[in-house]
């Protein structure tokens, strides 16, 4: 599959917390560091996706707000 998102990380989905409409997946991506991704139920289904899945995240926005 070719997609145009640059920003893909790997990692390893460590917990799930599934609602009614939605589920909130956390991955771990190593080095001390996750991500969270809500996603809805159907979506969770279809994938296939449960603790210990190897995942790819990727991360397409039209912009990025930096604080220091």
């Amino acid at each position: 599959m070719k997609i145009s998102a640059r920003n893909q990380l790997r990692g390893k989905v460590t917990e799930i917390k599934e609602g009614a409409v939605n589920a909130e997946v956390i991955v771990d991506l190593g080095n001390d560091r996750s991500i969270c991704s809500i996603i809805t139920m159907e979506s969770l289904k279809n994938l296939g996706i449960k603790v210990g899945s190897e995942v790819t995240t990727l991360i397409k926005a039209s912009s990025v707000i930096l604080m220091a």
